[in-house]
């Protein structure tokens, strides 16, 4: 009947109150079944439809079979979408500083890459929360050096520049890529741009995206605070 909420969907929207009212931190576990079944007076069956709703908006995590994903402060981000689209996504304000972009010439990373040109255009960015200044990310983004690329060294409005749209625009389109996450310390050079100290740990992600042909479209590498982004693995029989 139209107007009337279902016992679960009232569950729903109380929760959800208080998770986006921060009376349940980011990141924090919520009760179990049984707690809150005894709190809102109902089976425990309508309590996991609740909990479902709330997973099916990004609220709470608690899907098996999703492989591996990077959380920042608790909150799912599919980076997929690139740091900037994902933390948009769950409301989370940033800004993003641009320090250089180059053309550069790397051997090294064109062998990793099975390239056979060696020439990229790079575009190094911070991203900091607006507010409190924390810098979060340090990325280093490598694109091929091509009709709609090459250009961007000579552009003037970098700070307001969207990779995405700039790929879009030069018809580099992802179809398919890998990613992989270590933990290391930052270096003097780093520590400087994410004002920290030499040696602090970050999470270092490196993710390549390539058209349906297999050719380069772009690859990253970030360096994520460790205090507010983690990585997620879950696993369950209906796994990949």
């Amino acid at each position: 009947m139209t107007g009337i909420r279902l016992k679960h969907q009232q569950i729903t929207d109380v929760l959800a109150r208080e998770i986006r009212s921060g009376r349940l931190p980011t990141g924090e576990q919520l009760p179990g079944e049984y707690a809150l079944a005894q709190r809102f007076g109902v089976s425990r069956t309508t309590v996991r439809a609740a909990l479902a709703e709330l997973n099916e908006t990004g609220l709470i995590t608690t899907r098996t079979g999703k492989g591996s994903y990077v959380l920042f402060d608790g909150r799912p981000l599919d980076n997929r979408l690139g740091w900037a689209r994902a933390l948009e996504v769950h409301g989370i304000d940033t800004r993003v500083r641009t320090l250089t972009v180059r053309e550069v010439t790397d051997e090294q990373l064109a062998d990793q890459l099975a390239m056979d040109k060696a020439v990229f255009v790079t575009v190094e960015r911070t991203r900091e929360l607006v507010g409190n200044g924390c810098v979060i990310t340090y990325e280093r983004s490598f694109l091929p050096c091509v009709p709609g690329t090459r250009e961007l060294p000579q552009r003037r409005d970098l700070d307001e520049l969207s990779l995405t749209e700039v790929m879009r625009q030069a018809g580099l389109h992802a179809d398919h890529g890998e990613q992989s996450l270590a933990g290391r310390r930052i270096d003097a050079r780093e520590a400087e741009l994410l004002r920290r100290r030499p040696g602090d740990w970050f999470l270092d992600v490196r993710r390549t995206s390539r058209a349906a042909d297999g050719s380069l479209v772009e690859h990253v590498v970030s360096l994520l605070d460790p205090e507010h982004f983690q990585l997620s693995l879950e696993f369950g029989s209906h796994a990949d």
